[in-house]
C-alpha cells in the first residue's frame, strides 16, 4: 500500500505538522488527524527516483579508479607535498612550495 503525506491545517489555514499514513489507494483522503481530530490535507510531493545522475550513483562511479580512467577523468589525491595524480592522463601537478 502507498504512503501518503498529510499536513495539519491550523485555524488560519496555515500548514502545520506533517505526517505519513499507509492507506489503500481506493481509500478517500483523510480530512481530520486520526489521533487529534485536527483538520488535515493531503500533500503531493515529487517522487525521488535514483536515475543516472543520482548522487549515490555518482559516488559509486567515482570511487572506482578504473571507472574514472575509462570515463576520461584524472584523479588527484592531496598529499603533504601537494597533489599527486593517481589515475588518468591529465597533467602532473607541481608539489606545493615549488
Amino acid at each position: 500500500m502507498p504512503r501518503y503525506v498529510y499536513e495539519v491545517i491550523d485555524d488560519e489555514g496555515q500548514a502545520g505538522e506533517r505526517f505519513e499514513m499507509v492507506e489503500p489507494m481506493a481509500a478517500p483522503p483523510l480530512t481530520v488527524h486520526p489521533e487529534t481530530g485536527q483538520r488535515v490535507r493531503r500533500v503531493f510531493l515529487p517522487p525521488w527516483i535514483a536515475g543516472k545522475s543520482a548522487p549515490m550513483r555518482a559516488e559509486r562511479a567515482l570511487s572506482d579508479d578504473k571507472q574514472i580512467e575509462r570515463m576520461g577523468f584524472t584523479k588527484y589525491v592531496k598529499t603533504d607535498h601537494g597533489y599527486e595524480k593517481t589515475v588518468g592522463s591529465g597533467p602532473d601537478l607541481k608539489p606545493k612550495n615549488s
